[in-house]
């Protein structure tokens, strides 16, 4: 006698389709599949804002900001500083260069900053800024990496591929040449890391944003380790910031 399946309703026993029987007991083998968790949330604006820019005829490729620490993005944070608008107050150990506003606030970016060894502090200005410089090792960066450095002792036209990116403005100190530079960079990875050669790196995006605000002249203050911090409100932005790594600005890539 052919297999048959029941459904009670109401007491009284209804033979079910064969089609119905079957799907029936299909379901009673299969495993619902889990909703998949969302990856994480990005913000829109800042995939507006770190998204590809055509600049003088060079292309600057967007940055995933979803493999950013959310703390190297451009904001406006508060910031208490004892310095007029219009400074640029940069803070190596904790991977930030202000720029700092009216009423208690700062536009923050993420840096790149030297290794260890390699650091400035103090004050500087910016003398001059330059749109997708040229760039030149120092005697110092080739007789140190010769093979990386002396190759290209006789200098790089502006560029992607050249190291100081889209930007760059250059740090003087009572009239003379720190060698030190803010500047973009084509290693948007190192934002955030101590690898530099001195220098002070940012995204192409916030190199560019960054030098619209400033004109020549503007001052620039580098912290030491024993100022790292100053300006930042208690439990604000900066409470959780690197405390630890290697130090400060400026230079030539």
């Amino acid at each position: 006698m052919p297999h048959r399946m029941f459904e009670k309703s109401r007491g009284v026993a209804v033979r079910l389709p064969a089609a119905a029987a079957l799907a029936l007991a299909l379901a009673a083998c299969t495993t619902t599949r889990p909703a998949q968790p969302e990856g994480p949330r990005v913000d829109q604006s800042y995939v507006r804002m770190y998204g590809p820019v055509q600049d003088d005829g060079w292309n600057v490729q967007a940055i995933d900001v979803s493999k950013v620490d959310p703390r190297y993005l451009r904001q406006i944070v508060d910031y208490n500083s004892p310095y007029p608008a219009g400074t640029i107050v940069v803070d190596p150990y904790e991977r930030f260069l202000y720029l700092v506003m009216e009423n208690g606030k700062a536009m923050r970016y993420g840096v790149g900053v030297a290794r260890s060894g390699m650091e400035f502090a103090g004050k500087a200005e910016v003398a001059r800024k330059a749109e997708w410089p040229r760039w030149t090792p120092t005697q110092a960066m080739i007789k140190r990496e010769p093979e990386r450095y002396g190759k290209v002792a006789d200098g790089l036209d502006g560029g992607i591929s050249n190291p100081l990116g889209a930007r760059a403005l250059y740090l003087y100190k009572n009239g003379r040449d720190t060698l030190y530079r803010i500047h973009g960079t084509n290693e948007p990875w190192s934002i955030g890391k101590a690898v530099s050669s001195g220098c002070i790196r940012l995204f192409n995006q916030d190199i560019i944003d960054l030098a619209s605000r400033v004109p020549p002249g503007s001052r620039v203050v580098v912290l030491d380790r024993s100022q790292s911090g100053q300006g930042t409100v208690p439990n604000g932005p900066m409470a959780a910031g690197p405390q630890s790594g290697a130090a400060v600005t400026g230079g030539l890539s």
